[in-house]
């Protein structure tokens, strides 16, 4: 495929697991080590493409971006995306993104003693609703269960082009391994199940398939 379609143009990869605090040490987070998304912004800028990087980490030296965002909780996430997304030609979201905060997280930190702690959770808003469909968007899906069910869902409701199914519950693949097993499911409905392999070779075929996207 042809990876000259990625040259020149700016690419969003969002990566890591974003955290929402508890209190002023805690948060509520998850397992993703960020390596997917690193993976495919390293191969993204070997192409050619202008990639943005918003992180909820530091990337290994390795990984050579025309700009880099650190970033912590999905609303500054969804600051950086939406001001990026104007001028971009691909987003990839592959961020662990959570669906939930504390609603009411404490400044200081609590402390031990007081008993049962009860957090009182809210879901976070979509911010991939609020785009249009001027960039082509891919999305991950990490499931643990009814995988293809769940990601062609996820991809319908938030207006994808491609969303990359793995199921995280596998110890080869997913959260925190260097290795990965994927189904690309398209908006056509057309599912393409990628054997396992390293993250950066998984990256590689997302991104070939995302050139003949942009064709």
């Amino acid at each position: 495929m042809n990876s000259c379609q990625l040259d020149g143009r700016k690419i969003v990869v969002t990566a890591g697991g974003t955290r929402e605090p508890i209190d002023a040490v805690r948060y509520i987070g998850n397992r993703s080590s960020g390596k997917m998304g690193f993976a495919l912004a390293q191969e993204a800028h070997t192409r050619g493409a202008d990639v943005i990087l918003i992180s909820t980490m530091q990337p290994p030296a390795s990984v050579v971006v025309q700009q880099l965002e650190l970033v912590s909780r999905v609303a500054e996430m969804r600051e950086s995306v939406l001001r990026h997304y104007d001028t971009a030609a691909v987003l990839i979201m592959a961020a662990a993104v959570s669906d939930f905060r504390v609603k009411d997280p404490s400044k200081s930190k609590i402390k031990k003693g007081a008993g049962v702690l009860t957090l009182q959770l809210v879901e976070n808003e979509d911010f991939l609703l609020e785009l249009d469909d001027r960039a082509v968007k891919i999305g991950f899906a990490a499931e643990t269960e009814s995988l293809l069910e769940n990601a062609r869902a996820k991809l319908l409701r938030k207006g994808l082009s491609m969303i990359c199914a793995n199921d995280v519950s596998r110890s080869d693949a997913g959260f925190e391994v260097d290795t990965n097993q994927v189904s690309l499911i398209y908006k056509s409905g057309e599912i393409e199940h990628l054997p396992l392999m390293t993250k950066i070779e998984t990256a590689s075929a997302i991104l070939d398939r995302v050139s003949k996207v942009l064709e």
